[in-house]
């Protein structure tokens, strides 16, 4: 779609802005606009005192925030509060108060002292008017290459270059900069020369994706979506090279080979790459290896395929180093911005960008209070040419949302299958599993869909599969081909008691960077509510068993949660609920790569397959924990270091 820019010059915005002592952003997630933030300003003696309104309404729910802040003329805060909520889950109650370079800090119940020189009072990616006035600090107090915030962290602001975009056929020049620290990864935030906030493109605090644009603005907001997407990748480009290296010929030399196809075990093997395919396989005894061959020893290793995700959400360009770091070598997309993934896309398939290979999943929604993405139809006509629009663009996928009508449900999978791709999805409000699949529905995303959780028996942990209603759904699933990514660790996540150590889910925890570990460690319930809710997870796992052991497919998907590694947490799961490890394995190697019919060039390490491969220390088929032990990772051909990768998006090693 060829979109057409804005703009009025430079010097007539900044005096509009002067003149007038409120502003308002618009909120967006998934490009939709779900809400708005607005600031007052007023003067105080000699101080300036932001007010500010910031609430969004994310499928249905209300996510109010309020914030005062409270600075000098060169910007030096003096007092910053704020409360609400800053996510669906997520409840902030913060203040500080700097007096003679101390700082009194009050963090939801507990209160302390730190010292309040040479730093700024922000908590977190919103609101966005906060984040300005960051900006102003910075540029006023000689741009330090590291600034100390309060309550508590540290940022990094870079100004990264000029963007000029149009509106109302005159150009508009603005400030580019790149902001680390406040969310996990880097923030893109443009302004004006005299500092005014055009465009902020963020994380929110489930980690989903986030824009706020000057409410003039907001129709180049597609623009700086794609711009964001390209920059945001542009920043690990420099380190493409240096984090891998492909040799033409590459010998994985003496290691244990996993078949994943017949749950077998090839010692002492050899596998031979030539231009990122898999030339030969076999004993060391019987392979001769190049004389040119860069050889990697695997001796004591394990040689398997690189791991899929079958439900992913690229929100940043900082999942792709974390996905490869933890052996991740492609995944499915499962909606996302339109503009967005397709140009994290182009930019790892360009070489531009460091991620996995990506298979694009479009999202549709209907309209509605509840809706997500701006990609909605109710009508026939509008459906066909949403699933046009995907198919035209090289999605692989149409993925189905909650406020879909059943009588479109229909009109979408129709006109898929018409062009020869699959659909998967949320079951929509007013449909059930069985009406779901009839109307053409081929996948279904998480566990929740199959569970009948009227048949369930909570207080004894138990669900009965022998139900007549219960063989009936799975026999028609099993005919219809259904293939399920049931996300059992969103669930577990969810339901996790917050008195328990958040260890015990990702022991790999401590490494994530610290935006992401505050994220995290607030999620769950507390422990009644989780003790209420822990006989729908042992049956959720149940459930899982039992269409594996009915022969309906099962892949490994993650809903995002701890980037990479949640998918070691997702088939820890699998063997907890009684699949073997092989099986489990397979439920993110040869089977996604069946199902998504690419399995001649993936999922598997054979002859004439894309060498997407990974090293394990120890020996995922005797513990399936032991898939974390990733030290080497190679994809079509290139070799990656996975502490070089994950120390490049902030993990501690």
């Amino acid at each position: 779609m060829k979109y057409i820019f804005s703009v009025i010059s430079l010097a007539v915005a900044s005096y509009s802005f002067a003149q007038n002592d409120t502003t308002t952003f618009l909120l967006h997630k998934f490009a939709q606009n779900i809400g708005k933030e607005k600031y007052t300003v007023t003067k105080k003696e000699g101080n300036i005192i932001y007010d500010v309104d910031f609430k969004f309404v994310d499928r249905g729910s209300a996510v109010p925030l309020h914030a005062v802040l409270q600075v000098r003329s060169n910007a030096e805060p003096v007092r910053f509060s704020e409360k609400g909520k800053n996510c669906r889950f997520c409840v902030i109650n913060d203040t500080v108060v700097i007096n003679n370079n101390k700082a009194q800090v009050r963090m939801g119940d507990s209160t302390f002292e730190k010292n309040g020189s040479n730093a700024f009072t922000i908590a977190g990616y919103a609101p966005g008017t906060v984040q300005m006035v960051m900006l102003q600090y910075w540029k006023k107090h000689n741009r330090p290459q590291k600034l100390n915030i309060l309550p508590t962290g540290s940022v990094e602001i870079k100004m990264s270059g000029y963007d000029t975009v149009s509106f109302n056929n005159k150009d508009l020049i603005l400030e580019r900069y790149t902001v680390g620290g406040l969310i996990w990864g880097n923030e893109l935030v443009w302004t004006d020369k005299n500092g005014q906030l055009y465009c902020l493109i963020t994380n929110d605090a489930e980690a989903d994706k986030l824009e706020m644009m000057l409410e003039p603005y907001e129709s180049l907001l597609p623009e700086f979506i794609k711009r964001a997407a390209f920059y945001s990748m542009q920043l690990f480009a420099s380190t493409v090279k240096q984090s891998a290296i492909h040799p033409k010929i590459i010998a994985i030399t003496n290691g244990t080979v996993i078949d994943v196809v017949n749950k077998k075990e090839i010692a002492n093997a050899t596998i031979l790459i030539e231009d990122g395919i898999i030339k030969s396989i076999g004993a060391s005894s019987d392979i001769k290896v190049p004389a040119d061959a860069h050889i990697i020893n695997a001796n004591g290793k394990f040689v398997l395929p690189g791991l899929w995700d079958m439900h992913a959400h690229f929100e940043q360009a900082e999942w792709g180093p974390a996905y490869l770091a933890a052996g991740v070598t492609t995944v499915r997309d499962c909606g996302n911005e339109f503009e967005y993934i397709n140009a994290i896309q182009k930019a790892i398939d360009n070489g531009n960008g460091i991620g996995p290979h990506i298979l694009k999943a479009g999202i549709i929604d209907g309209k509605g209070k509840m809706s997500l993405g701006v990609i909605q139809a109710d009508t026939e006509d509008e459906a066909i040419k949403a699933v046009d629009r995907y198919k035209d663009n090289g999605f692989v996928q149409i993925k189905i949302y909650s406020s879909v009508k059943p009588n479109i449900v229909k009109a979408i999978c129709t006109e898929a299958h018409r062009l020869g791709i699959t659909v998967t999805g949320h079951i929509p409000e007013g449909m059930n599993l069985i009406q779901g699949i009839d109307s053409g529905m081929d996948m279904v995303n998480h566990i929740e869909y199959v569970i009948d959780v009227e048949k369930t028996d909570r207080k004894n942990h138990t669900i009965d599969f022998s139900d007549s209603a219960n063989k009936q759904l799975f026999a028609f699933l099993k005919e219809h081909h259904v293939v399920v990514d049931p996300t059992l660790g969103v669930f577990e996540m969810i339901f996790r008691s917050l008195k328990d150590p958040i260890a015990n889910i990702e022991p790999n925890f401590a490494t994530l960077p610290a935006p992401s570990q505050a994220l995290f460690v607030n999620m769950g319930m507390n422990p009644t509510q989780a003790t209420a809710m822990k006989p729908y997870m042992d049956i959720a796992k149940r459930t899982v068993k039992a269409l594996y052991d009915d022969g309906i497919t099962i892949v490994a998907g993650t809903d995002q949660g701890f980037p990479g590694f949640s998918v070691y947490r997702e088939l820890e799961l699998y063997v907890d609920a009684g699949l073997t490890p092989a099986e489990a394995l397979q439920t993110a190697t040869i089977t996604p790569a069946t199902v998504m019919k690419v399995d001649k060039q993936y999922g598997s390490i054979e002859e004439g397959k894309i060498a997407d491969i990974i090293i394990d220390d120890a020996n995922p088929l005797q513990s399936i924990s032991n898939i974390r032990k990733v030290s080497t990772v190679i994809k079509g051909g290139y070799i990656y270091n996975p502490t070089q990768l994950h120390q490049m998006v902030g993990f501690s090693k």
